[in-house]
């Protein structure tokens, strides 16, 4: 009977115990076709890696978390529910991020930028494109047409600086509208746009699929752009550790996906409908964006101009301090913790490098500067070979086995911007072939190298390299 009593009397002390522990919403807000937002969110949910560092000792000791998953297509309505309180974590770019901040000041909050995810000090990931039928080669053909774009994303202001640049008063001598990528892509079939500026992956991924062609990339306006993780300020005060555990998250999916580009350019794929050749573009080596979760300056310069470019478009009319508002110390702990050198990363500027040996010859690649790539279907990994002469011959082999090629990747000669070789233009000097983005570019350095310009198709086709 004692012993029945004791029993009884050690479940309602578990039971009361259960009823007491504290359970923590960890409610995060995700961009997953925004594929350079993959690493602090697609990935993280996939592959269950945020579990794996949530803190379960001291203070979290028998802590239930509620681990709560939200996709988006934009950061506004992501924005919305982080204000509401209806989220605690969210990822997006340098504009709508800005805005979230403005937002949260405006409903009396505060929310923090506290890691950048991928990005481009120069500005890649945003850019142009145009009908592919269209004959406009280049951003200063466009003068008198319309340009749609979303409004206030970071691809607005990568064309308002553009289109500053070209010396022309955006209200005047182009008629820009608003559109959002979903609507852009059925205009651009339909030759309803002439052209059109949209950020990750929507430059790229119109022209791969074969009705857009890119003009124009963020580079060329010289304006960093990035896309990182926010978090509300009053969360992570109160459970910093947590915020950490997400950037050990988004730390490891970063790891897994630089040493299987191509694995996981798949899973992105089957979970978004973004072919995996044009995730493969950003997140393979030497990509379109840099994967760098540290605050660069150019970094920090580009929340600084997102903020001014919103209140000139009357977007908002909060200040915010660009000082507070980011704030890498969560990320700094983060390093720490997973043994890297935070200092170390800050300073390098460097894409994901490329350690392979030259498909044909079968000797170590050292100069990317020809750099081409082919991914054969059936092939799990890309094929890389040092010269783009070397690679449009075996695809001529390749085409005449009856092989079909997924993707072909080039880097433009001047800038090493990594281009869909599809819709690049190529100078053949001598032995020597060399991509470029624009016609324009090509032209001049085949006058300078006393060389001709052809396409893709007719290097495809056998022109004498």
């Amino acid at each position: 009977m004692k012993l029945s009593r004791r029993l009884i009397g050690l479940a309602l002390l578990c039971a009361i115990g259960a009823a007491d522990a504290e359970t923590i919403r960890v409610a995060i807000g995700t961009q997953d076709t925004t594929i350079n937002c993959a690493t602090g969110g697609l990935l993280i949910r996939e592959l269950k890696l945020l579990e794996k560092y949530l803190p379960k000792d001291g203070k979290y000791k028998g802590v239930q978390y509620d681990i709560q998953w939200k996709n988006f297509t934009s950061g506004a309505p992501l924005t919305n529910e982080m204000v509401a309180g209806k989220l605690d974590i969210g990822s997006m770019a340098d504009f709508p991020g800005s805005f979230n901040g403005a937002a949260h000041e405006k409903a009396g909050k505060k929310s923090i930028f506290i890691s950048v995810l991928s990005g481009s000090t120069l500005g890649s990931g945003n850019g142009i494109v145009v009908p592919k039928g269209s004959p406009v080669q280049s951003l200063a053909e466009l003068k008198g047409k319309t340009i749609s774009v979303p409004f206030a994303s970071t691809a607005h202001g990568m064309l308002l600086r553009a289109v500053k640049a070209q010396g022309w008063d955006p209200e005047k001598d182009v008629n820009i509208t608003t559109q959002a990528p979903e609507i852009a892509g059925s205009a651009l079939q339909a030759n309803k746009v002439e052209a059109h500026a949209d950020f990750v992956p929507f430059a790229e991924l119109f022209p791969h699929r074969g009705y857009a062609r890119k003009i124009f990339d963020g580079s060329q306006a010289k304006a960093p752009t990035l896309h990182g993780s926010l978090v509300d300020a009053a969360y992570a005060q109160k459970y910093p550790e947590v915020v950490v555990a997400f950037l050990r998250a988004a730390i490891e999916a970063d790891r897994l996906i630089a040493a299987e580009p191509e694995k996981y350019s798949e899973l992105i794929a089957k979970v978004t409908g973004i072919e995996a050749e044009v995730n493969y573009l950003f997140h393979g080596p030497l990509g379109l964006q840099t994967r760098d979760f540290t605050w660069k300056p150019e970094y920090r310069q580009a929340v600084r101009t997102s903020i001014e470019t919103l209140r000139l478009l009357k977007r908002t009319d909060t200040d915010i301090d660009v000082t507070t508002f980011v704030n890498d110390t969560y990320l700094r702990t983060a390093f720490s913790q997973a043994n890297l050198d935070y200092e170390a990363q800050l300073k390098n500027y460097e894409r994901l490098p490329l350690k392979a040996k030259d498909a044909a010859s079968g000797k170590p690649i050292t100069d990317f500067r020809r750099l081409t790539q082919i991914w054969v279907a059936g092939e799990p990994l890309v094929r890389h070979y040092a010269s783009a002469g070397a690679a449009f011959a075996e695809l001529r082999k390749l085409d005449q086995a009856g092989r079909k090629v997924r993707a072909v990747y080039a880097h433009d000669q001047e800038s090493g911007l990594k281009l869909l070789a599809a819709d690049a233009w190529f100078v053949v000097h001598g032995k020597e072939v060399s991509a470029f983005l624009t016609k324009a570019d090509a032209q001049d350095y085949a006058k300078k190298q006393q060389g001709r310009v052809v396409t893709y198709d007719q290097l495809k086709a056998g022109t004498p390299v």
